[in-house]
């Protein structure tokens, strides 16, 4: 398993710390933003990678423990993991529902709300457009973010779930989602 990470540190009250994850079985993207409700600020992104020549079950280990690895060491509060589309190749579908399996696992085994997106709504929150380019979501991470320091679109990807968690964790549908969630456990 491979880490790679950049960070900035900013802080400040009322912020809340929030990780992205954009699941992948070779390169699983991560970042984290803070937000106060208005402002978001990077704090840091990289990638967790698993070797092509080990078995899948090593593979997905390598997954859980290099995002269990980040969240401890940057404490978020919250995660988002992007929802996995479904492609025309059945099996690397099945594949990446599993690497996407660890990158819920973690969060949740840590004990942070864990939320989920469908790829439009991302793209969406962030460029404005549902089907925008990749490009186009790495251009304006680069605007929201001009801290940020990426180096693949993985990363990029993930600062889009943060950032588009940041901006639906206080809606009336997921206030709603998460009454009836508490509701439900008792």
């Amino acid at each position: 398993m491979e880490s790679t990470q950049r960070a900035t540190l900013p802080g400040g009250p009322g912020q809340v710390r929030i990780i992205g994850i954009d699941p992948g079985l070779r390169r699983t993207g991560w970042g984290v933003v803070e937000s106060d409700g208005v402002r978001l600020a990077y704090v840091a992104s990289g990638l967790v990678t698993s070797d092509d020549g080990d078995d899948l079950a090593y593979r997905l280990r390598a997954i859980f423990e290099g995002v269990t690895s980040v969240i401890s060491a940057f404490q978020p509060s919250e995660a988002a993991v992007e929802e996995t589309f479904v492609n025309e190749n059945p099996r690397a579908t099945l594949k990446l529902g599993q690497a996407r399996g660890m990158a819920l696992l973690a969060p949740a085994m840590k004990g942070l709300r864990v939320a989920e997106y469908q790829p439009n709504l991302i793209k969406k929150a962030v460029v404005g457009a549902g089907h925008a380019e990749k490009k186009q979501v790495q251009a304006m991470i680069g605007f929201l973010l001009p801290k940020a320091k990426f180096e693949s679109a993985d990363e990029a990807d993930a600062l889009a779930i943060a950032i588009c968690h940041a901006n639906h964790r206080t809606s009336p549908q997921a206030r709603a989602a998460l009454a009836l969630r508490e509701a439900a456990r008792g």
